[in-house]
């Protein structure tokens, strides 16, 4: 995980001066309708395929996913274990978390926010949904907050190690076009940071960590208009 100070760095070298960033993932793009495909010029809708080098990492992290996995089923048991062995007060402070988590997804999914767009391919996040792989097949971007907009920046094509020494900007979108939204403003721990566009129409994107620095700069600043 980056810090504070290594994102300003990395903003700094792409000579943006930046609020606040986060790198940030998008879910699998849905299939659009074929005459939707057809005039976008039938753009690339996946990340890009790693070379050769990071296809030796990627078969290394295959090798250990099934010892992830045992390991994850022990520490549930342990996180379980360790719920029936804690004081009475503890045991009510995580049943309350685990209600505000509920309650968080079933928000989530009531808002729609379990998608990774609004669902409307002609509305300006559909159709900036279509051309992400185009601006680079990493599937990654440092989402950077600037005061006349946002600023994204990968590295032009997929890399398994060194992102930051290839980085440059692919997009810029000004304040008139989009603004970065926490749509729960606060009020959960959550990844998720809309880009919400001036037609109301939204793209979601997945922070690293939640609470993110970006979540934080979002807190600081007045709400956009709803």
């Amino acid at each position: 995980m980056a810090s504070r100070s290594e994102h300003r760095a990395a903003a700094e070298r792409l000579g943006v001066h930046a609020e606040a960033g986060e790198w940030c993932t998008i879910d699998k793009i849905p299939q659009p309708p074929a005459d939707v495909l057809q005039s976008a010029g039938r753009p690339l809708l996946r990340p890009g395929r790693l070379r050769p080098l990071g296809l030796v990492g990627a078969g290394f992290a295959a090798l250990f996913t099934p010892l992830v996995i045992v390991l994850s089923l022990l520490s549930d048991a342990g996180e379980a274990l360790m719920r029936a062995l804690s004081p009475k007060s503890e045991r009510e402070r995580l049943r309350a978390k685990d209600a505000d988590d509920r309650r968080r997804d079933a928000l989530i999914a009531e808002r729609g926010l379990d998608g990774v767009f609004d669902g409307n391919w002609d509305g300006d996040a559909g159709r900036y949904l279509l051309g992400w792989y185009g601006q680079s097949t990493h599937p990654e971007r440092l989402v950077l907050a600037v005061d006349d907009g946002i600023v994204l920046a990968a590295p032009p094509r997929r890399v398994s190690v060194g992102k930051e020494k290839h980085m440059r900007v692919v997009a810029r979108l000004s304040a008139s076009e989009a603004v970065l939204v926490d749509p729960f403003n606060g009020e959960f721990d959550t990844r998720i940071v809309l880009i919400r566009f001036r037609d109301r129409s939204w793209l979601r994107l997945g922070t690293v960590e939640p609470r993110s620095a970006l979540h934080r700069h979002l807190l600081r600043r007045p709400l956009p208009d709803s």
